[in-house]
């Protein structure tokens, strides 16, 4: 939409101009009548307590006021939902940006014109508040008097002629901060402009943020802060899905159909369309700062977050304000102030903006009396040339008086990292207003001093003890009583809801509290056994409303608890197509059980190592779970905040949905590693046959034994038979020795190496690239390993894989060992 400045004595004529207009229209507007209907004709118009709906009782279209606001809106909003959750789900708004007031909502009126226009004034004035003129091609005349506005089942507003049916103007052209199905995104290539979806205010605002998501002319597109500052890019699109959102491809079972459409002047539009429509989805702009994609869930009536880029609020740009201090998870407030700051405006907080950031309690005196306060484990503020600059001092002393001497130094760190000249300390200066600073999780942060007023010196460390010794009092009665009477109330629920639904800057996962006795009686006392894992067994279950689940239930109770925190922490925290995903738990004293999505395909395994030709995976399904498995590694090695390393990849952990796409299942094993530093792990885990060798050399783990167990399955999805097995004079035979002997060495075809069940059908290009990887990803030496990533893009066909050299150290016939390239140059 294009933005034009407008001189006072333009805006005086257009309003002259509509109230000519209006004169000539009937001083009694047509309302539409109390029975709900969902096209408004030419003449009729909407007042306070009317609306539209949608012919299937899907949308609806009329006044209404967000949250606690005194301000009147027109919108757009689930109807059924709205009747479930007792409040509106809003997806469109005419006029964001001009409110009608609590006095003049009563004489207001949403009207369509016979000009083809639909304007919304108050009636005492005629002067139209908001209109579709405004945001209608300057060229396109709607002079049609036959005319009528309908509202779609869609969501879509689209006035129409009513002589050739053709649309005149429609709200998905004009969208506000949702993007719903069937609506284009678009990018103009002539004009070089791009429809956008622009963040509310807040949540009782609707009007413009500070955050928008458009379109770029590469067909990606960023997430940006104040109409400038680009944080948060989607990746290149591949066709199916964005790079770095692949849980848009299905979506948590979502099924979508996504649509990019070229034109020749080289403009584009992108649109995606539901094919499961039984569930209501939408993506939007929130104002967190974050892109959602959101789905209806009918068990447990509430929107679930299922993508948000980016992941976390402290990665936000300006996600706090100006001081502001991030603390992701830190509940209620995710944002707070530095020491010495406070909310500049706290009503603003309330509804969680926290945009407007923080301010000095106390003004700094611009001299040498003005003190630091050390900060530390902090993110470092946001470093720019403008508002930074990077010294080379001897000491941490020479750093704070160079900050002292400038009256616009905000604050300081003190590094010891190394300079490209050699050695030299790095002293960092930040000037004005601090953005981005995060406190940070374990040791990883930063020291960072903070400039305050000298009488702000004491801050924190003049506390008397008798007074530490009452507010420790205080808070600890508080807290007991507080949780005694939590405990009481939750005894009385049946299933609880530990999740709500997300407010404006909530990041949470919607995960489900079962009682103990509600899982017995859905499984059938635990009847139907699906398997058993190292820590437990898996059952069957059925939910009240007809959901099927699966029951984990943790059986030793000496590592129950451990088990139990790894998984929900794990899982609870991460959500990508291709990993199962945590519905609830249950914790009743020794009784401990994590209930997922039922897979009802079962694992992987079933369908391999057999001779039954019957349940056989042809090659397409085999590679596109090869390629789901990858994916879902490459989430947790590389997306997610901290690097998650499974630990037990095999074929017993991939599970099958109804469509035999793969969810990588049992974190129970995963470690959680900080992604700068890998660590030893002192205990074996994961499964012989699948463990790489720095697991018994003593060496760090990293990610790479992920890759290493995947390589180990990958031979296996490729021959269907496992690999290692103990012959009749007790020697062990080994498959991947035995293949890359046959291929690589003798030159045989690799479709030699093919299950025999599949009689040769397979893509030879594919199985060619399926071999090449599980060659490279099960080297000794792990630096030779692909990363997941890597895995994706050459199963993709996004890069190339040379011919990997014999598993030397798995075949000891072999003592040629030259150095190993992985990549094609």
């Amino acid at each position: 939409m294009n933005v034009m400045s407008t001189s006072p004595s333009t805006l005086f004529l257009i309003a002259l101009l509509w109230c000519i207009i209006l004169s000539f229209t009937p001083h009694h507007s047509i309302s539409i009548s109390t029975s709900a209907a969902d096209t408004m004709f030419a003449g009729q118009s909407l007042t306070a307590n009317q609306t539209l709906v949608s012919k299937g009782d899907k949308f609806e279209l009329g006044f209404f006021t967000p949250g606690n606001s005194q301000k009147y809106y027109i919108g757009i909003w689930f109807k059924q939902i709205a009747a479930v959750q007792k409040k509106k789900t809003i997806v469109w708004v005419a006029n964001r940006n001009k409110p009608i007031t609590n006095n003049d909502s009563s004489s207001s009126e949403f009207k369509l014109l016979e000009n083809g226009h639909i304007v919304l004034l108050i009636m005492s004035s005629k002067i139209p508040i908001w209109s579709t003129a405004d945001s209608s091609d300057p060229s396109r005349t709607m002079d049609d008097s036959s005319v009528k506005a309908v509202l779609g089942d869609d969501g879509n507003l689209v006035i129409l002629s009513s002589t050739n049916g053709k649309a005149l103007w429609e709200s998905f052209d004009h969208p506000t901060h949702v993007l719903l199905p069937g609506a284009r995104f678009g990018y103009n290539n002539l004009t070089k402009k791009s429809m956008k979806m622009t963040s509310w205010r807040n949540s009782e605002d609707p009007a413009d943020g500070i955050y928008s998501v458009k379109l770029e002319s590469d067909k990606s597109f960023n997430v940006i802060w104040n109409g400038s500052q680009k944080f948060y890019n989607s990746g290149v699109w591949n066709g199916r899905f964005y790079s770095n959102i692949p849980e848009m491809e299905l979506g948590q079972g979502l099924m979508s159909s996504f649509q990019f459409t070229s034109y020749d002047n080289g403009s584009f539009d992108f649109k995606y369309i539901l094919l499961n429509k039984s569930s209501p989805f939408y993506n939007f702009m929130d104002s967190t700062g974050q892109h959602k994609g959101v789905i209806w869930s009918p068990d447990i009536q509430d929107w679930i977050v299922i993508w948000s880029k980016p992941m976390f609020h402290c990665q936000v740009y300006g996600a706090c304000g100006a001081f502001g201090v991030c603390r992701e998870n830190n509940i209620p407030s995710i944002c707070q102030c530095l020491s010495g700051f406070e909310q500049r405006f706290p009503k603003d907080w309330d509804l969680l903006d926290y945009s407007s950031g923080c301010v000095r309690r106390t003004s700094l005196q611009c001299g040498n009396e003005d003190s630091f306060l050390k900060m530390p484990n902090m993110g470092l503020p946001q470093i720019s040339s403008q508002s930074t600059n990077i010294l080379a001092v001897d000491n941490a002393k020479k750093c704070e008086l160079v900050c002292l001497q400038n009256c616009s130094c905000s604050a300081y760190a003190y590094n010891t990292n190394s300079s490209s000249s050699g050695g030299s300390i790095r002293c960092l200066i930040w000037y004005g207003n601090l953005l981005n600073i995060e406190q940070l999780v374990g040791d990883k942060g930063n020291n960072l001093y903070i400039r305050l007023a000298a009488s702000q010196d004491h801050l924190g460390s003049r506390m008397k003890p008798s007074r530490i010794w009452i507010i420790v009092g205080v808070v600890l009665s508080g807290t007991i009583i507080f949780s005694g009477t939590t405990f009481l109330f939750l005894r009385k629920q049946g299933i609880r809801r530990l999740a709500r639904t997300p407010k404006q800057g909530d990041s949470c996962i919607f995960l489900t509290a079962f009682r103990y006795k509600d899982l017995r009686l859905a499984t059938k006392n635990f009847s139907d056994k699906l398997g058993s894992g190292g820590f437990g067994s898996v059952y069957k279950g059925i939910l009240p409303n007809l959901t099927t689940i699966a029951v984990k239930r943790l059986e030793d109770v000496s590592q129950d608890q451990k088990q139990f925190r790894s998984e929900v922490s794990t899982i609870g925290l991460i959500q990508h197509v291709n990993l199962v995903r945590l519905r609830g738990f249950c914790s009743e004293g020794r009784k401990k059980m994590l209930v997922y999505d039922f897979m009802p395909n079962g694992s992987l395994d079933k369908y391999l190592n057999h001779q039954n030709d019957s349940r056989t995976l042809n090659w397409q399904q085999r590679y596109q779970i090869a390629t789901g498995v990858a994916r879902g590694l490459a989430y947790l090695h590389e997306e997610c905040r901290d690097c998650i390393i499974h630990c037990d990849i095999k074929p017993e952990n991939v599970l099958l949905d109804a469509d035999f796409s793969p969810r990588i299942a049992d974190f129970g094993l995963a470690k959680l590693l900080d992604r700068e530093f890998s660590r030893v792990m002192t205990s074996m885990r994961g499964t012989v046959g699948y463990l790489a060798p720095e697991w018994t050399s003593g060496v760090a783990i990293t990610a790479k034994a992920d890759v290493y167990s995947y390589g180990m399955m990958m031979f296996e999805i490729i021959s269907g038979r496992r690999n290692q097995k103990q012959s009749k004079n007790g020697k062990v035979w080994f498959f991947p020795t035995w293949a890359t002997r046959k291929v690589i060495s003798e030159g045989q075809p690799v479709v030699s190496i093919l299950d025999n069940n599949l009689e040769g059908n397979a893509d030879i290009e594919e199985l060619s690239k399926a071999f090449r990887v599980a060659c490279w990803c099960v080297q000794e030496d792990e630096t030779l390993r692909p990363s997941m990533c890597q895995v994706v893009q050459i199963l993709e066909g996004l890069l190339e894989v040379n011919p990997p050299p014999i598993l030397s150290y798995l075949q000891a016939m072999v003592d040629n060992e030259e150095t190993a390239n992985f990549f094609s140059e």
